[in-house]
């Protein structure tokens, strides 16, 4: 299994000096090669016996020139350019494969970082050494024990950070669930989560308590001359305010994940387009706020760590509307009731809590589904299940998959 461990680094103002040269470095070699790249691609369409252009090509091209033509790259270490242009290539993949959108050129202080292999760096204890600079300091040692693949040292605010990313062959020092049955996690804007047992936890929302502060520093920002150093300075405090606002943000999430991983061993949540509902300019700024994709997300991986398992809903699936006691459904239910009898067998609900029982139902189902296909000899079976899908039962199982009282 692969994890990333991010810890900040004390770095002076020396190393802070070079970080900034190799993240630079990588910038300009990333956007040098998307240039050469859309050159050499339309000169190969106009003529197929040119070679296509690649990331290895590429490299192997920068190689040639840098010395003369760049020779302040090698100021810095040899794997800021060279994993810059690897970057691209996997961004190139992932346009190819539908996944991301045509990789886009990069900006000076947007995102600033550079990536090292694991042949390039040594570890040990709270110090990372790093080629043409030495010994630089971190905040925490490395958690984790495993083959460490690769190091990313990034700039968020004025704080530099090195991501690891470790391989992990096992998990032993993780204890497993402990497995207090099922439960369904419901997300929204009032609660940031509602368990099936009727416990709710209130989300921090960070940007909505510090806007007036990021619309103050923004203003101040915008009237600052260009390219001047109160600009600079400005620019820097707004970019601490929201970091702050993101750390207070994922620390409520990954307390939240935790606690439910380590308590629950089958978790049911909503399948949620969260892309779509930041469409809604009404709620976008309250949704973004919530964090809805990377709970699910940080929900997953943990769950996945601890032997237990995630199962979401279909995002059209009514878990608010459906009463759990009879499978009635709730057709006019608005946004705005919190609180609704259901007409058929008269039981009140908290439109919440409702809902994180029907999604608790709904992944106790689809595992049972999902266990009585792979008992008989269909796919899916396996030591873990990550697929949040059922997949079709063989013909000689004639069970209807489709679980009792859902939408229709």
């Amino acid at each position: 299994m692969m994890l990333a461990h991010k810890i900040a680094l004390d770095p002076n103002n020396k190393q802070r000096t070079y970080f900034a040269k190799a993240a630079g470095t990588a910038r300009f070699a990333y956007n040098w090669a998307l240039t050469e790249w859309q050159k050499q691609y339309a000169a190969w369409k106009a003529d197929n016996s040119l070679a296509r252009p690649s990331q290895m090509s590429l490299r192997r091209h920068l190689n040639r020139i840098k010395r003369t033509d760049f020779p302040w790259m090698m100021e810095v270490t040899k794997n800021a350019p060279q994993m810059a242009i690897i970057q691209l290539g996997e961004a190139y993949k992932n346009f190819w494969a539908g996944r991301a959108k045509y990789p886009a050129f990069k900006k000076k202080g947007v995102d600033d970082r550079f990536t090292l292999t694991n042949d390039k760096f040594t570890l040990n204890g709270s110090r990372i050494r790093i080629p043409n600079l030495g010994w630089v300091r971190m905040r925490e040692p490395l958690r984790f024990e495993g083959k460490v693949q690769s190091a990313t040292v990034s700039r968020k605010g004025d704080r530099w950070f090195v991501s690891f990313n470790v391989k992990l062959d096992n998990l032993k020092h993780l204890p497993k669930a402990e497995n207090q049955g099922a439960t369904g996690v419901d997300v929204g804007l009032t609660t940031h989560a509602t368990l099936s047992n009727g416990e709710k936890v209130a989300g921090p929302k960070p940007h909505k308590k510090l806007l007036n502060r990021v619309k103050k520093l923004s203003r101040s920002l915008s009237r600052k001359v260009k390219g001047s150093k109160n600009r600079t300075k400005a620019r820097v405090k707004l970019a601490k305010l929201h970091m702050r606002i993101a750390n207070i943000r994922n620390d409520a999430m990954h307390k939240l994940t935790t606690d439910v991983t380590r308590r629950f061993h089958t978790i049911g949540m909503e399948g949620l387009n969260v892309k779509g509902m930041l469409k809604n300019r009404r709620r976008a700024r309250a949704t973004a706020d919530m964090g809805f994709f990377e709970t699910r997300r940080q929900m997953t991986y943990k769950a996945d760590m601890r032997g237990g398992i995630v199962v979401a809903a279909d995002q059209w699936f009514p878990s608010s509307k459906l009463c759990h006691c009879c499978g009635w459904k709730h057709d006019k239910l608005t946004l705005k009731e919190r609180q609704w009898t259901c007409e058929e067998c008269g039981a009140f609900h908290d439109r919440d809590v409702n809902a994180s029982i029907n999604l608790e139902n709904y992944a106790v189902r689809h595992i049972a589904v999902s266990s009585t296909v792979a008992a008989c000899g269909g796919e899916g079976a396996g030591r873990r299940r990550k697929s949040v899908k059922v997949k079709p039962s063989p013909a000689k199982q004639e069970i209807n998959s489709k679980p009792e009282n859902v939408y229709t």
